[in-house]
């Protein structure tokens, strides 16, 4: 959710605002804005809405910022006061001299809002960020250094931040901090930016550092100075970008996430190379810090994630305890945190999480930690905040993922928990070798069967638009797939506003059968294996309630086709590889459905890419 954009150098600064704006529109956002000090004064242009507002708004300021090259820029997703474009950011102080853009949510806002008023500031907007703002220029006032005005404030503040400020005093000056928020500092020649994500700025540097909580930048075009709460003075530790600028292209693909859809052939075959050479060989998982000691005094493990990667947790917890036979536990990062955590020592603690910043897992994590758990994280961003908590790190290798909703990221998190899963299984000797090897053969021939189903999409785009006038759904499945037929309503009501729902399939009895009619549609995903004949059972069920079937199958059982009114025939796979192969034509079934509709399929609304604030 929201992103930050800062410059400092000698280029254009609105450019390279707008510009790296548009990189972060993938993490969701209802307005925008940005300003800039043209040398002289700091000007503020903020709009409601995309950020096509923004760029038509600076069209007609062309004049008066051509010649910029300081400024920030902000993407907002609304938590405090209704998305408006006083609300939006860039926010000022009452002089206007003071800017500042902020990613987080400031806890004790209403405190701070209560003092500052007796000081005698007008407060314009209803958002928590406007509260930094005159607080950071209380401090100015009496201080007349930038830094130390925003270190000051900081000591005051509760709650997660990135702020990126600049004063109209101050015209070769850029100040930045963060605390439980993602912030970086893109290195160039004479020039610094400042972002909350790598896309933002991989056009112009491939050099950055990233910034760690309580820690405060100061930037001018000749030198970046870091210094932490304390006021110590810190070296910087440069690391070099991972991304590159193609992977924020279409690729003449219509929206990212048919794009992201057809790469997961390629994301599988990038997760497990380098971790399964050979199928008569051990996985390998360097960067996983268990021995088979280790995994002996194991008598618990807990997997912690939100959405999607929820979803993916669910699976690798029939995986560990089938192969391991260890208890795991599910949660949802949300609920964790607000409890009694009950983790020691004993207890593998697994956060999944595709950004890395998710902050409901982040704060899981660290209660956690704090108890002695050892921390594995499963995550997209090496290079995140989750990853510097861990004791073990299984990097997904999915490559930047655009579209807000979730798909290669998804697959790459199961295929992680597979290779965790085999890995503990062979490390602690629970599962067979003739077992480990015919499942490694079958992961390394998965992409080509994903690439048939991406081949022939015609049934699915007819079963999509036929059921795109319904305003209702429900997906059934049992055992290792439940996950799937969650994840694939999650991504039906995601960006198509559609009410899905899935269900264990034996509990549609104990409730939501008495919905069924004809117009609810029941997709259930019937892969061979031990629940095939329940599922079917259930299926018939739904269909004596006057119920529209679809089959979601591996099965070519004639029976099928007088019992379901569309059939999703996929190629054969062992039931317990079936969610990875199973879930790639519901994603295409969300993507089609919405595209009919005419839904803003990349960027649904209300739905933010990265949730960076509890």
């Amino acid at each position: 959710m929201c992103g930050i954009v800062g410059y400092i150098g000698s280029r254009s600064v609105v450019e390279i605002l707008t510009s790296g704006l548009r990189k972060l529109e993938y993490r969701g956002y209802d307005s925008s804005g940005i300003a800039v000090h043209s040398g002289k004064e700091i000007k503020v242009y903020k709009a409601e809405g995309k950020l096509q507002n923004l760029d038509d708004l600076m069209q007609k300021h062309v004049s008066e910022t051509a010649s910029s090259t300081l400024g920030i820029g902000h993407i907002r997703w609304a938590t405090h006061g209704a998305p408006t474009t006083v609300n939006a950011h860039p926010h000022t102080c009452n002089c206007g001299k003071l800017v500042i853009v902020h990613n987080g949510i400031i806890e004790n806002y209403k405190e701070l809002r209560a003092d500052l008023e007796k000081r005698g500031c007008k407060f314009r907007s209803q958002t928590d960020t406007e509260t930094v703002a005159h607080l950071v220029a209380y401090h100015y006032g009496k201080l007349q250094n930038l830094t130390e005005a925003v270190r000051q404030a900081t000591k005051e503040i509760d709650g997660a931040y990135a702020l990126c400020i600049m004063h109209q005093d101050n015209p070769n000056v850029l100040v930045a901090t963060k605390r439980n928020a993602p912030l970086l500092v893109g290195i160039g020649e004479g020039e610094y930016f400042v972002a909350s994500d790598v896309p933002a700025i991989i056009e112009y540097t491939k050099k950055a550092m990233y910034l760690n909580d309580n820690e405060i930048v100061t930037l001018t075009r000749e030198n970046m100075d870091l210094i932490d709460i304390d006021n110590n003075k810190i070296s910087s530790k440069i690391e070099m970008l991972p991304w590159e600028p193609v992977a924020l292209s279409k690729m003449g693909f219509k929206h990212f996430m048919l794009k992201e859809i057809h790469e997961q052939p390629d994301v599988i075959r990038n997760v497990l190379s380098g971790k399964l050479f050979n199928t008569d060989e051990p996985i390998n998982l360097s960067e996983v810090n268990l021995t088979k000691a280790d995994l002996k005094k194991l008598n618990r493990i807990q997997i912690i994630a939100c959405g999607t990667s929820l979803h993916a947790a669910m699976v690798g917890k029939y995986l560990i305890e089938e192969f391991c036979g260890i208890p795991v536990d599910v949660e949802a990062s949300s609920e964790y945190i607000y409890r009694k955590t009950v983790t020691d020592e004993k207890t593998l603690v697994i956060g999944v999480s595709q950004s890395g910043e998710t902050a409901d897992t982040i704060t899981a994590i660290k209660q956690s930690k704090e108890r002695g758990s050892h921390i594995l994280i499963i995550t997209n961003r090496p290079d995140s905040t989750m990853a510097r908590f861990a004791d073990s790190l299984i990097p997904v290798n999915a490559g930047i993922e655009v579209s807000v909703a979730a798909t290669k990221s998804y697959v790459a998190q199961l295929i992680s928990f597979y290779l965790l899963a085999i890995y503990m299984g062979e490390v602690k000797e629970s599962i067979s070798q003739v077992f480990s090897k015919n499942l490694k053969k079958e992961l390394v021939i998965l992409p080509q069967k994903i690439e048939q189903i991406l081949a022939h999409k015609e049934i699915i785009q007819r079963c999509a638009k036929h059921y795109s006038r319904y305003k209702d759904f429900i997906y059934i499945a049992r055992g290792i797939n439940l996950a799937t037929s969650l994840e694939g309503a999650l991504k039906l009501k995601e960006i198509s506003y559609i009410n899905a729902t899935g269900y264990a399939a034996g509990e549609l009895k104990h409730g939501p059968i008495a919905m069924l009619d004809e117009t609810m549609p029941v997709l259930a995903i019937l892969m061979k294996g031990s629940v095939y004949e329940k599922i079917l059972s259930n299926a018939e069920e739904s269909k004596a309630r006057n119920a529209n079937l679809i089959a979601l199958t591996d099965s070519d059982d004639p029976k099928l086709d007088d019992l379901f009114d569309f059939i999703i025939r996929i190629p054969e796979v062992s039931e317990v590889l079936s969610p990875i192969i199973s879930v790639i034509p519901l994603q295409l079934m969300a993507y089609y459905i919405a595209e009919f509709l005419g839904k803003d399929v990349d960027q649904p609304r209300n739905l933010a890419k990265s949730v960076t604030v509890e």
